[in-house]
């Protein structure tokens, strides 16, 4: 193993490797390495910032509120904005991702206005914590993960929660239409969530330095306190840019996760790896689980991830996988209990299960996460045995 490692980046990808490899690990953020699947709990008050801690690094080698501001790739020397320098061997680039900024009306500049939030660290997440209290109006643009999420959460609190969404339905990257208007309802009749689809925001409107309202392209204002920004993710990739590095829409990695530079990896939100970007904590933890025995042993090869999307909301459980719209020639079997609220699909392609979406009772995750994460032939039963409870198990 080389002897001096340095992980650029304390977000989940990092912080792995951090756990399985005496490593440097440069962290921006002040705090030390969490897990960011949590967030939306800690806004609803479910569990203190101190919970969602991720396991503190072997060796004790991370640093915090670390910039990262040049990689010299011939000295192999990484450079940061304090003046500090750190030589390596290897380099490993976690530097995760950005949300995403819509170009509206009243968001410009690099302030954002006052109540106005993305969703995507915990600084983002403390300080909604401090705006958010019942009767307080809260405006969530984008109904994807993170911003059904974010609705979830702030409805928990007591906050009067619009969510306004530009696409036809919530959380289009995983759910089909059916389930998607299941999970819509159990926002508006449970939580109280007012959903608005096929929603474009044009802009807002502040008050001094403040937001006060969100203008809609039909010209509908919703009032505001407070604003949430969701509308996904894109690569952190200019260090990578300036270094040389290959990059298309992430950072270019091979199955070894390295780079163009064979002494500088990437691993997590920032890699892109056979043309793919994942942006899920599933493939960042795989990917340095892999990285962690290249560097250890010389072995290990990362092939992909198959994950599954996963959200506890109360009353209503929500899993997700692969394509859950079938082409033509797939098997489809869906089971729907419009009174319970459930809602189970599986795309099957030849042999192979391609895809799902379950929402309600759950007891069939296991087994079709085995048969859809091992990619591995169907066993000959009828393909309704596979959303029974067991799940074939």
């Amino acid at each position: 193993m080389s002897s001096r490692i340095v992980v650029v980046g304390g977000g989940t990808a990092g912080a792995r490797l951090a756990e399985r490899l005496p490593v440097t690990l440069l962290g921006e953020e002040p705090h030390a390495p969490y897990n960011r699947v949590l967030l939306a709990d800690v806004l609803a008050g479910r569990y203190g910032p101190e919970v969602i801690a991720l396991p503190s690094s072997r060796g004790g080698g991370a640093r915090h509120q670390v910039r990262v501001t040049a990689v010299d790739r011939a000295a192999r020397v990484v450079h940061c904005a304090g003046g500090e320098s750190f030589a390596y061997d290897r380099l490993v680039l976690a530097t995760g991702s950005n949300p995403v900024l819509p170009p509206l009306r009243g968001l410009g500049g690099d302030r954002l206005p006052a109540g106005v939030h993305a969703f995507r660290t915990l600084d983002d997440c403390l300080a909604l914590d401090a705006l958010v209290a019942p009767g307080v109006r809260a405006v969530v643009i984008g109904g994807g993960l993170l911003g059904v999420s974010a609705a979830r959460a702030l409805a928990a609190r007591g906050a009067e929660v619009v969510l306004a969404q530009q696409g036809e339905h919530l959380m289009e990257r995983q759910l089909d239409a059916a389930a998607s208007a299941i999970l819509r309802r159990h926002l508006e009749a449970d939580l109280g969530v007012e959903v608005h689809t096929e929603c474009r925001v044009r802009g807002l409107r502040c008050a001094g330095d403040a937001v006060e309202a969100v203008e809609l392209a039909d010209g509908f204002v919703l009032d505001a306190d407070v604003v949430v920004i969701a509308c996904g993710v894109r690569p952190r990739v200019g260090l990578a840019l300036e270094a040389g590095l290959d990059v298309r829409r992430g950072i270019v990695v091979d199955d070894q996760l390295r780079t163009s530079d064979p002494y500088i990896h990437a691993v997590g939100d920032c890699a892109e790896h056979d043309g793919r970007l994942y942006g899920l904590a599933g493939a960042a933890l795989e990917q340095a689980d892999v990285l962690a025995e290249v560097l250890a042993h010389g072995t290990g090869a990362y092939r992909g991830t198959r994950a599954l999307t996963r959200l506890s909301m109360d009353a209503l459980e929500l899993a997700a996988f692969g394509e859950a719209t079938p082409r033509p020639g797939d098997d489809t079997v869906q089971l729907a209990d419009a009174t319970s609220g459930a809602y189970r699909k599986v795309v099957v392609r030849g042999d192979r299960l391609v895809g799902g979406v379950l929402l309600g009772d759950l007891g069939a995750v296991g087994a079709l996460a085995r048969a859809w994460e091992g990619d591995e032939a169907l066993p000959e039963a009828p393909l309704l045995h596979l959303l029974t409870h067991d799940g074939g198990s």
